[in-house]
């Protein structure tokens, strides 16, 4: 899961669905960015990047099994 990313959403109040509504693109997609399923091309990384204002990199990076690690919203 990219917890970095999670994290980044809810920080800002975005929903999922707000955030995927931001970088026009599908939920289901940006389900599958956030869990880590999907890779996501470098323009949705750089928009992400703006968003939240975290390096991308940081954002990107796919920890498993990480202890704060939740499969809901």
């Amino acid at each position: 899961m990219r917890i970095y990313l999670k994290n980044a959403r809810i920080a800002k109040g975005l929903t999922q669905q707000q955030m995927a509504d931001e970088l026009d693109i599908g939920l289901r997609y940006y389900k599958s960015l956030e869990s880590g399923e999907r890779l996501g091309s470098i323009d949705i990384w750089d928009r992400l990047e703006d968003i939240t204002g975290i390096h991308q990199r940081v954002l990107r990076e796919i920890l498993e099994n990480h202890p704060d690690q939740e499969d809901s919203q």
